[in-house]
């Protein structure tokens, strides 16, 4: 089943086209909607939400029409906007409470399901208090309670991490990603930071100007590659551990990259993998070497080489242009 299908989506203003013949089907769990600044994500949820109309082509979310069933949509579809949209000078008990008023709850019903999404999103102690007080992060809590607060079938969330620093970052994480986990709710997620959807998501959408890159499985993107990663320690006869390393393992017939720094340790290498034989190879040498194996990992493909390679692609396409015109 899906979610969310989209055929043909476009949206076109007099001076931009935001989304571009747009077609994708989305599944039950927690999808990532990844695209730069201005890619169309936006756009997208509102068309989703039946809040704006599409230029063509068409779009269901719950198996109803964006087009004519907007009303029986918000209904069943939580929204946290990515701006910032709060009272200041009331609760988050009031405001959550109120929201889910409007949803269509009964006053006692909206006032206790309140009370376990405050607790549920960490904002319990604080929920009598003036939004207007709030950090960051807290405020960013109570936009998700709000789009939680009626029990939907789906949450879009748009950009939920905004202006959070790390530790936030991933507290917000974990609680989308608990949404689906310990309430059956999916969600579609939006984020111009591709590792967040990497760690959260278990399908990622890819768009690029309005268009779709690519739609698949997290793992799919994330797959492992024929490269690995080895990192080892320095030694009083070996004051380059990495150096020395990357001396005799091309004297062993490995192929080397140059490798970089890894975060708060030393040098990594990067090396092709042509069979099992070559991890014997690597541990024999390490240790013929006297070094110390930090790690010795398979490398994973990231969402940002979706990317990469569509601006290579850009660039061949551009350079050959340039040839012909130069014919």
């Amino acid at each position: 089943m899906t979610v969310i299908a989209t055929e043909s989506l476009s949206k076109r203003f007099p001076r931009v086209t935001a989304l571009d013949r747009l077609s994708v089907d989305i599944t039950p769990g927690v999808t990532g909607l990844v695209g730069a600044n201005g890619a169309g994500k936006s756009t997208l949820i509102k068309i989703l939400l039946g809040l704006s109309p599409a230029t063509e082509g068409r779009a269901s979310v719950l198996g109803l029409d964006v087009a004519t069933q907007g009303s029986a949509i918000r209904e069943r579809v939580g929204y946290m906007p990515e701006h910032d949209c709060l009272p200041p000078d009331v609760s988050a008990t009031e405001f959550v409470v109120h929201m889910a008023r409007m949803s269509g709850l009964p006053p006692t019903a909206a006032r206790e399901r309140t009370a376990d999404t405050l607790r549920h999103v960490g904002l319990y102690e604080e929920r009598y208090r003036p939004i207007g007080g709030y950090s960051t992060g807290m405020k960013q809590r109570v936009k998700l309670a709000q789009a939680l607060v009626h029990d939907p079938q789906l949450v879009l969330l748009d950009e939920p991490t905004n202006g959070l620093d790390p530790v936030g970052r991933d507290e917000m994480l974990g609680l989308i990603r608990r949404v689906h986990t310990d309430f059956g709710i999916s969600v579609l997620v939006t984020s111009h930071l591709l590792g967040e959807l990497e760690r959260t998501c278990d399908h990622v959408v890819v768009i690029d100007g309005g268009a779709l890159l690519r739609s698949s499985s997290t793992s799919d993107f994330t797959q492992t590659t024929a490269t690995v990663a080895v990192e080892v320690t320095d030694t009083d006869r070996h004051p380059d551990g990495t150096a020395a390393l990357r001396e005799a393992l091309a004297a062993a017939g490995i192929a080397v990259h140059a490798g970089g720094r890894a975060p708060g340790a030393g040098h990594v290498l990067l090396l092709d993998v042509a069979d099992d034989s070559t991890y014997d190879t690597v541990r024999d040498t390490v240790a013929g070497l006297g070094l110390g194996l930090v790690r010795m990992e398979q490398r994973r493909h990231q969402i940002a080489e979706v990317f990469r390679k569509e601006d290579d692609r850009d660039d061949t396409q551009a350079r050959s242009a340039g040839g012909h015109d130069a014919a």
